[in-house]
C-alpha cells in the first residue's frame, strides 16, 4: 500500500514545475523533501524557519538531512516570539506560528519564482487538534501527504524503502509544545527547556518531552523505559543541572510519554461544555 503511495506522490510533484518544502527536518518534512528532489531536482528548494522555538541541535539535523538528500537548502527567521497573541501561549498558538511561517514563506517563494510551497502535514494530523493547518490553508500551502491519505506509520515506511536512515526519528515538535495553555512563552524557558532535553539526550534518552509548568519540570519518557530511567540515571546530578537551567523542581511523569498529551485539556474542557 505505502509504495502505491509513494507513486502518487511522486505524481503529484511531476504536476508541479518547482516547488519550496516548509522543511523542519522532521521525518515528515524530510520524505518530502526527498521525493520532491527526487522529482523535480533543482526545481525544489527546502526552506527552515528558525526561531528561540527551535533546538539549535534540530537545525544541524536539518542540514545535515538536506544535505544527503542534495536538495537545495535556505535558512530565514521567523518572528513569532514578537507576537504577544504567539507567546500568550492560547490553545490556538500553533495558528500563530504557522501563519508567520507562511507569511515569510510565500513572498519569498513569489520572489524566488516558486509557484507552490509544501509542507509535510500527514493524514493523521488531521485527526488531531492542529490549528496551524489551518492557517497553512489559508496562505495556500499544499500538504501532498495528507492529500493522498499518508499516514505517520507510512510515512516512516516510505523512508525507510527509500533508504533515508533518519526514518525512525522520534517527533520533535517545537519547545513551545513543552508549555500548558495560558502559560506565557519566553525566550528564558525556552532556552531552559531546550538545554534540559539535551542534557538527556546527553545521557541517551531520546523519546522524551521536557513540560515546563511554571518553575517545575516535569519529564516524560515512553513507560517502559521509566523503571531503567530511574535505575540508571544519577538523579542527584540530574536535579542539581535542571536547577543550574532554571528550574526549581524535577519531577518524572509515571504516566509516561504520549504525544498530543498537553491536548487532554482541550477534549476535557469539550466534554465539560457539552456537558453543561
Amino acid at each position: 500500500m505505502y509504495k502505491e503511495k509513494l507513486e502518487k506522490l511522486r505524481v503529484l510533484f511531476k504536476e508541479m514545475e518547482k516547488a519550496i518544502i516548509a522543511y523542519s527536518g522532521g521525518v515528515d518534512s524530510t520524505l518530502v523533501a526527498k521525493v520532491a528532489y527526487d522529482v523535480l531536482g533543482d526545481r525544489a528548494l527546502a526552506v527552515t524557519a528558525i526561531s528561540p522555538s527551535l533546538l539549535p541541535e534540530e537545525l544541524e539535523d536539518a542540514k545535515i538531512q538536506a544535505a544527503t538528500i542534495g536538495i537545495s537548502h535556505q535558512i530565514v527567521e521567523t518572528h513569532e516570539m514578537e507576537n504577544p497573541n504567539y507567546t500568550s501561549n492560547p490553545i490556538n498558538r500553533c495558528y500563530f506560528c504557522k501563519s508567520e511561517l507562511h507569511d515569510t514563506l510565500k513572498p519569498l517563494a513569489k520572489k524566488l519564482g516558486y509557484p507552490y510551497v509544501i509542507d509535510g502535514v500527514n493524514a493523521d494530523d488531521l485527526r488531531d487538534y492542529r490549528p496551524g493547518i489551518q492557517a497553512a490553508k489559508e496562505r495556500g500551502a499544499l500538504s501532498p501527504l495528507a492529500e493522498i491519505n499518508v499516514s505517520k506509520v507510512e510515512v516512516r515506511q516510505i523512508s525507510q524503502h527509500l533508504g533515508l536512515s533518519w526514518w525512525d526519528k522520534p517527533a520533535q515538535p517545537c519547545l513551545s509544545s513543552r508549555f500548558p495553555y495560558g502559560e506565557e512563552i519566553t525566550v528564558q524557558k525556552l532556552q531552559r527547556v531546550g538545554r534540559a532535553e539535551i542534557y538527556l539526550r546527553k545521557l541517551g534518552w531520546n523519546n522524551l518531552r521536557v513540560r515546563s509548568q511554571s518553575d517545575t519540570a516535569r519529564i516524560e519518557l515512553p513507560p517502559e523505559q521509566i523503571q531503567n530511567f530511574v535505575a540508571n540515571t544519577d538523579l542527584k546530578s540530574l536535579v542539581s543541572a535542571f536547577q543550574e537551567f532554571g528550574f526549581i523542581y524535577v519531577t518524572l511523569d509515571l504516566e509516561g510519554y504520549r504525544s498530543g498529551k498537553l491536548n487532554q485539556v482541550l477534549n476535557k474542557q469539550s466534554l465539560e461544555t457539552a456537558n453543561s
